[in-house]
């Protein structure tokens, strides 16, 4: 039997686990990439408990990354293709909302770096080494949230250092991150080769341990979103439909919600941000554009 194979990042809590979960449940082999050895492997164990029986045969596997870090980026990317197994889905949903401001060592803020740099940097460098199969379908998580991202659309900040130089807020830092990240991943669908898809999914707000965790505003405000929160299970819909529906879901580039496409703010639809940005982004990050 011919699996596919499915790369989840940030896959040891929340909404990754439960979408590793679930792809194995779908017959998908599954590689889970996490930065803390010990859950990690936690959790590749209980993965490949759950795939014993209807699913025997699925393959597990896991990976150590902080992908805060372009060099840790990069030695995943070289990792997965050392496996010599095609990707079929790429999963990007390691993200974090961090409470202060603080660079990391390539000179970027570290929610920037997170939930925008790495996912198109990991996509670009699996494209370069041939790790995608042809048809791959690559899936961002994407937040409600950007449409209050501040972002100066004639000089768009893609590193997030002003940060630094302006009032720090928690909220619209990520918020910023995660519009900067859709538009990205649109410019990335436009110029991926083949039939290779891109999409950005909204869990929508999710009862998972990221507010309380994130510190801050956030964790503040963690009881109050709960009244009006959804399950992981409820989360996981709209990017596991895009994994695994049958037909590739339209529009390529997209941007989904409750798993169907979806309105994101004006800016998120502007071809000509989304150009801006991304190569911005991918002069920064040292890699050529496709």
């Amino acid at each position: 039997m011919n699996r596919k194979t499915a790369v989840v990042t940030g896959a040891t809590a929340g909404l990754g686990r439960a979408l590793a979960r679930r792809l194995v449940e779908h017959g998908y082999n599954v590689t889970i990439v996490g930065r803390d050895e010990r859950r990690t492997a936690q959790v590749a164990d209980e993965l490949a408990r759950s795939a014993r029986g209807d699913q025997d045969g699925v393959q597990i596997s896991r990976h150590l990354a902080d992908l805060v870090r372009q060099e840790e980026v990069r030695a995943l990317a070289d990792v997965l293709a050392d496996a010599g197994v095609g990707i079929d889905v790429l999963i990007n949903n390691a993200g974090a909302a961090f409470d202060s401001f603080a660079t990391t060592p390539d000179g970027a803020e570290r929610t920037y770096a997170l939930n925008h740099h790495a996912p198109l940097l990991l996509t670009h460098e699996l494209l370069a080494n041939g790790s995608l199969s042809g048809d791959a379908r690559i899936v961002n998580m994407s937040s409600f949230l950007e449409k209050r991202a501040r972002l100066v659309v004639a000089d768009p900040d893609v590193v997030g250092t002003s940060w630094g130089d302006r009032r720090y807020s928690q909220t619209q830092v990520y918020a910023t991150s995660k519009l900067l990240a859709l538009v990205a991943a649109a410019e990335t669908a436009r110029r991926a080769p083949g039939a290779i898809k891109v999409y950005n999914a909204d869990p929508g707000m999710v009862r998972t341990g990221f507010t309380s965790n994130a510190g801050g505003p956030m964790r503040l405000t963690a009881p109050l979103f709960r009244l009006w929160s959804i399950s992981i299970e409820q989360g996981i819909q709209t990017p596991l439909w895009l994994a695994t529906a049958d037909e590739p879901p339209e529009p390529n580039g997209g941007f989904f919600a409750r798993s169907h496409p979806a309105a994101p703010s004006a800016r998120a639809l502007d071809p000509a941000l989304a150009r801006e940005v991304y190569q911005r982004t991918t002069a920064f990050l040292g890699i050529p554009p496709l």
